[in-house]
């Protein structure tokens, strides 16, 4: 599979008044995107259900406010299915003449699997205007901000990825890549999958975290029905519980288990190493008990 693709299409120059709406400000790549941008002077707006301007794909009254007077649109979807083309189509009419999508890597090849994604896709690229992709790999920060991070804290982290290897890729590097087609034109009509820059095991993953921060944590490779059984013992929305199923079927079928080179084709420089995210976690506390 290529690593990035490229089609070429007519697009204007930047200019510097330019807004920038940037969807899910709050989430783990939307509020880099937003300081990122915020410091290099650009006109930015943040939204999601949490923000000054509110942004809730499943309430279209919020749409029209968080559009107005955008140029280009970061988008960056929840885990259950939202209604995106309706949400592309609109921010045509508002005036919207670019969008770049954080997808994930394999969404182009995944079986019954991640038809949002192949939505949000067909949708920027059908748009008529400039569009960037960045196809991502699963995020290092999932073992620190959210999703498996519950689990470390336990001690122990049951996934069912079949033995299969992961190219982790650092959610920093990915945030760079999108700034970097947010603001600069030589990305427009690009398709970018973005790693890390080795495939791990998961085991050897979690054995990194347990060396940088000193905690003691085993990996445990369960069987879908095993997995399937811990979500629901812990209480996970179904919606949730089907996202990561699909994920780990993709995971397991290992054909996303090879590093590219997107980060260093995008910024010019190596994707940052796994090791390197666990200890500056690790150094930031990530893993630290909380005091009660």
């Amino acid at each position: 599979m290529a690593q990035t693709t490229k089609t070429q299409q007519p697009h204007g120059t930047r200019q510097t008044d330019d807004l920038i709406l940037v969807l899910a400000a709050t989430g783990k790549t939307g509020r880099r995107v937003l300081d990122r941008l915020q410091a290099a002077g650009v006109n930015v707006r943040a939204a999601s259900r949490n923000s000054t301007v509110q942004f809730d794909w499943n309430n279209r009254a919020t749409w029209s406010a968080a559009l107005n007077g955008v140029s280009t649109v970061y988008v960056a979807l929840p885990l259950t299915p939202v209604p995106v083309e309706d949400f592309v189509d609109q921010a045509l009419a508002a005036g919207v003449r670019r969008f770049v999508a954080l997808s994930g890597r394999g969404a182009d090849i995944w079986e019954n699997h991640g038809q949002e994604m192949v939505d949000l896709e067909r949708a920027v690229r059908g748009s008529g205007v400039d569009w960037s992709i960045v196809r991502a790999s699963n995020f290092a920060q999932n073992f620190d901000e959210d999703v498996f991070r519950e689990s470390i804290m336990a001690g122990e982290l049951a996934l069912p990825v079949g033995g299969m290897s992961e190219p982790f890729v650092d959610v920093e590097d990915v945030v760079d890549v999108a700034v970097t087609m947010l603001t600069q034109d030589v990305w427009v009509g690009s398709t970018v999958e973005v790693t890390g820059p080795e495939s791990l095991r998961w085991e050897d993953a979690v054995a990194e975290i347990a060396r940088a921060s000193g905690r003691k944590i085993q990996f445990i490779d369960v069987s879908p029905e095993e997995f399937a059984i811990r979500l629901r013992a812990q209480g996970l929305p179904d919606a949730d519980a089907k996202a990561l199923d699909a994920m780990f079927t993709e995971i397991r079928r290992g054909r996303l288990t090879e590093p590219t080179k997107g980060v260093q084709e995008v910024l010019g420089r190596e994707a940052r190493a796994f090791a390197d995210y666990a200890a500056t976690a690790a150094a930031a506390g990530a893993w630290a008990e909380q005091p009660s």
